[in-house]
């Protein structure tokens, strides 16, 4: 009889979680429950998984509203129904269209209309009328027998109790962002929609038996045929399993011979080892559909990363999904595919943002609209956003709301009525799961599956423009549908268009995957050592710069165990500081046990990786490398609870005691996994990460400013675009502000000559640049000021910003000539005619200037305004003595002592000390272009605080540790431009 539930995916309308009302149903000792979510299916998997686990029988349904106007109920009774449904919503979502007042004739379903708005003498068969618990007395002097298959009870569930009710109205007001005040009655549910129990539901219909008897009826007609954990991606690259096995085993031979040479046997065996592990999986399909879309981007000339725990696959390598070799890094492929993994593993394929959606029109076009769809993810209330919602709905000014955050209700809670009730409701909105706001796009997924995704779900399409599931991938995982990862990033983006500038500005091709070469390559090596690595992927941030530092790291398995450690987790449990130590002294190094250290040797002992526990629990303890990578995943504590990780830990201790270990020392190993587990990481993202580092580094050694160039067109990394700019200049090349007849949208490079792109210039019309670069490319170069007037017209604003960032040096004029001048050709310009080029070109403007104050720096704050910093160095711009300032290359010779320097702010990262206060990381440059790297703790931060950018006068001692040297800051003082203070 519980026609109409919903949980909170009817989102700002429903107050309870799937498990909630599944929960209570139980407790209530009801047997068949409905889910009918406002326009929505987003978590009707888990509502049919939580409803057997409970022993009730679920139904699947929805409500269909337009807007506050409930239309009707859907009611699926098989899995074709549920089809229809699905495919009939994503219609109208994706259409952005109302639905009519009478409901599609859709097969295998049922359809409920309110009381009054259908004449059940007008109904067809599979449409009926539900009656609500407090609409009974329109049933007085009704003949309800001869409607008696049309009616049915219609107990709608919206929220758990009366407080809940509240929190109803709460969220419809957010809804409708209004005050709650303001609400009508048609806007909310009534306050009665709440679980009744079977017995009271009953008894409200006593007089009307024949209308209960029909609700039970039908809910006895609607099956849930889906079986959860089945698998639903497409079955079959090929067309058959046999074809499948046959394309696989040929292209991963194939490309072995093309990675190691013929008859290699050590990769073949690995190759025919992982071939009988992905056809007991069958996993087939998975890896030929993501070689089919690598092919792809590879003849599209689309530069592309494949990373993840794919990565411990030598199929993978071989078939080109990868470029990490598992054999040089004793990679395991149990990390990434084995019999007793449950969750289904995918490959992470990274592309330049620019190539990605390219990409995702190839498998959509491929796979068909109805197989394809992008994951969905849930994007849930924040604690900051309930409080400023919940204080908007209150009708709270915005400073009161304000001051609610920053002191966290500390506010005379017990005085005030309003406070006291957001924190209430915020408090409800705080729930595990996390309370919905809305759908959104997950990060990469791509869902291919092999029955219409309508059979699943429902699609949506937002503003992205590819049909996007309701499903996030916990629910995907639950039905059985295996991701695709299509992502992208920048660092990729710096890749790719490096290439094509290269390609074009100096007329040479690079193989970019040819990685080996890269990690062998002396001046790549050198670069990798000094830490010249700016620009470059994953290498480039302060903390990354001086971890390289104090591992001199020149070589990829250094490289590889850096990209590892740095991790935060890492960082703070102190393995990274060991792991420093043991590199520098390995000759310190003692091993628990011989087998340790043939196993650990490389990582001097510390299980730096999520791969090393597997090695230690498979070589050390004799466990089987499935049941090692349970162990590991289990450290990581979402099994530690689990019966499966007990027998695995008893299997651990006794298999060590039958070879003879040292219970001390099985002890201890033991202890180590349990605490290193939390932080290791999987070297197969690290030796991704790697490569993507080496493949940049390669760029950056032997084609800086084509690389820089690209990287700035990519609008940088982990820094800001000035440092980029910074180090473009260091190549050599001539760096020119902005050029009406030189620059594009985007920086180029055309020789050693590179002007700064339009793109870059702060308040510029994206369309006014456009028309100019196509009004170039179709009547030539600009001949003077009035030449460009005539054929662009541009605005007065916009004329004083293109003149004002140097767009018109060309013409020899002076700014202020040409400020002159553009107020009188804008002045006279007619702009009642349509833009056409001349017959005749255009006499320039004559005009006699007296002799105006010209100021050295005028153009470069022009270029501060204009482009956030000026193109030439800021400390030739800075009017202050800077004689007396240590330069950062004499640090070496000051170690222990206080020193004063001037830095111009780079970045800062802040952090809290292990007493949990405010600390904070700095990174300048001083007037060499060299990096200060300033360390700032709790008491120096409070009494001088960062100020924004620009110069700082910076007084500290000198610390140096394994190489990297540090000013740790004991007095700062901002300056500006002009100001000729110094620090005392």
């Amino acid at each position: 009889m519980y026609l109409n539930c919903k949980t909170f995916f009817s989102l700002r309308y429903g107050t309870m979680s799937a498990a909630m009302l599944v929960k209570k149903a139980h407790e209530l000792g009801i047997v068949s429950l409905t889910l009918t979510n406002i326009n929505m299916t987003a978590d009707a998997w888990e509502f049919v998984d939580l409803c057997r686990q409970y022993l009730i029988k679920p139904i699947l349904g929805l409500e269909c509203r337009n807007g506050n106007d409930f239309k009707y109920l859907l009611l699926a009774r098989n899995q074709e129904g549920w089809y229809h449904i699905n495919h009939l919503l994503s219609d109208y979502l994706q259409q952005e269209i109302p639905f009519p007042d009478i409901a599609p004739q859709l097969p295998h379903t049922f359809v409920i209309y309110p009381w009054g708005s259908r004449s059940p003498d007008n109904l067809d068969a599979h449409e009926l009328i539900g009656i609500r618990p407090w609409e009974r007395n329109k049933l007085f002097r009704t003949d309800t027998l001869a409607w008696k298959k049309k009616l049915v009870v219609l107990q709608p569930v919206t929220f758990q109790d009366n407080e809940h009710y509240e929190l109803h109205r709460l969220l419809r007001a957010i809804d409708q962002n209004m005050l709650i005040t303001q609400l009508t009655p048609a806007m909310t549910g009534h306050p009665a929609e709440q679980l009744t129990p079977p017995a009271q539901l009953v008894d409200h219909f006593s007089a009307y038996p024949d209308i209960v008897q029909n609700t039970l009826e039908v809910m006895d007609a609607c099956q849930v045929e889906m079986t959860m954990n089945t698998p639903g991606n497409k079955k079959h690259f090929t067309g058959s399993v046999a074809g499948d096995r046959k394309k696989l085993r040929e292209l991963a031979i194939a490309g072995m011979d093309q990675r190691y040479g013929e008859d290699h046997t050590v990769a073949l065996a690995r190759i025919e080892k992982e071939l009988d592990i992905i056809a007991q999986q069958n996993f087939e399909a998975y890896f030929l559909i993501t070689w089919d879309i690598i092919r792809y981007a590879r003849e599209q000339g689309f530069f592309y990363v494949g990373r993840g725990s794919g990565a411990n696959s030598i199929i993978a390598y071989c078939i080109q999904i990868t470029d990490v070799d598992p054999i040089e890094l004793d990679l395991y492929f149990e990390r990434f595919l084995n019999p007793y993994r449950k969750s289904p593993p995918d490959f992470d394929i990274d592309f330049s943002w620019r190539d990605r959606d390219q990409v995702i029109r190839y498998i959509f076009d491929t796979y068909g609209p109805e197989h394809t769809a992008l994951l969905g993810t849930v994007t849930t209330f924040q604690t900051n956003a309930i409080i400023r919602e919940l204080g908007k709905v209150y009708g709270l000014p915005k400073k009161e709301i304000d001051k609610i955050l920053e002191n966290g209700f500390q506010l005379q809670l017990e005085n005030d009525h309003i406070h006291r009730q957001i924190a209430r409701y915020c408090e409800l909105m705080n729930t595990t799961p996390a309370f919905p706001n809305h759908l959104s796009i997950h990060a990469g997924g791509i869902l291919i599956s092999e029955a219409p995704i309508h059979h699943y779900c429902t699609t949506y399409l937002p503003p992205k423009g590819f049909v996007t599931a309701q499903l996030d991938m916990w629910q995907a995982e639950r039905i059985g549908l295996h991701k695709f990862d299509i992502l992208s990033q920048r660092g990729l983006g710096h890749i790719r268009d490096a290439i094509d500038i290269i390609r074009e500005n100096r007329q040479v091709e690079i193989d970019i995957h040819d990685v080996k070469a890269f990690q062998q390559d002396p001046g790549v090596k050198n670069n990798l050592k000094t830490v010249n690595t700016i620009g470059c992927f994953y290498i480039e941030s302060p903390g990354m710069r001086q971890l390289l530092q104090k591992l001199q790291c020149d070589n990829y398995l250094a490289l590889v165990a850096a990209s590892s450690i740095i991790r935060p987790g890492v960082a703070q449990s102190g393995m990274m500081k060991a792991y420093v130590e043991r590199y520098r002294h390995p000759e310190k190094v003692t091993y628990l046990h011989p087998v340790i250290e043939e196993l650990l040797k490389e990582t001097f002992g510390i299980m730096v990786y999520q791969e090393d526990v597997i090695k230690v629990a498979h070589h050390f303890a004799g466990l089987e490398l499935a049941d090692a990578d349970t162990l590991r995943r289990a450290m990581g504590g979402k099994y530690r609870e689990s019966n499966e990780f007990k027998n695995i830990e008893h299997r651990f201790f006794a298999n060590c005691a039958q070879r003879g270990h040292p219970p001390a020392v099985t002890a201890e190993v033991w202890r180590q996994i349990a605490s290193f587990a939390n932080f290791s990481f999987s070297k197969a993202h690290s030796a991704s990460f790697a490569v993507e580092s080496y493949q940049s580094l390669y760029l950056k050694t032997y084609f800086p400013a084509e690389f820089m160039v690209a990287v700035i067109n990519n609008f940088g990394g982990f820094y800001n675009r000035e440092l980029y700019f910074r180090e473009l200049q260091k190549t050599g090349v001539d760096l020119h502000p902005p050029c009406i007849n030189n620059s594009d949208y985007y920086t180029n490079i055309k020789g050693r000559q590179v002007y700064v792109g339009f793109i870059h210039v702060e308040g510029l019309e994206q369309q006014l640049a456009e028309r100019i670069l196509a009004d170039r490319r179709e009547y030539g170069p600009f001949s003077h000021l009035e030449d460009f007037t005539n054929r662009i017209m541009p605005g007065e604003e916009q004329l004083e910003i293109l003149i004002r960032i140097g767009c018109f040096h060309f013409t020899g004029y002076t700014k202020k000539e040409l400020l002159w001048k553009s107020s009188l050709l804008v002045s006279r310009r007619d702009n009642s005619h349509t833009h056409a080029l001349p017959l005749f070109s255009a006499m320039t403007v004559s005009c006699e200037l007296p002799t105006l104050v010209y100021h050295a720096h005028e153009d470069a704050f022009d270029e501060i305004d204009l482009l956030g910093f000026p193109l030439q160095s800021p400390f030739q711009v800075l009017q202050h003595a800077q004689q007396s300032y240590m330069p950062a290359r004499e640090f070496d010779q000051h170690v222990g002592l206080p020193v004063t320097t001037l830095g111009y702010l780079v970045t800062t990262k802040n952090l809290r000390s292990a007493k949990g206060e405010p600390m904070c990381f700095g990174t300048f440059l001083d007037k060499e272009g060299a990096f200060v790297d300033t360390v700032h703790f709790p008491d120096s931060l409070r009494q001088y605080p960062f100020q924004k950018g620009g110069f700082y006068v910076l007084k500290g001692k000198v610390v140096k540790e394994h190489d990297v040297i540090t000013l740790e800051i004991n007095k700062m003082w901002k300056i500006g431009y002009f100001e000729d203070k110094q620090l005392k």
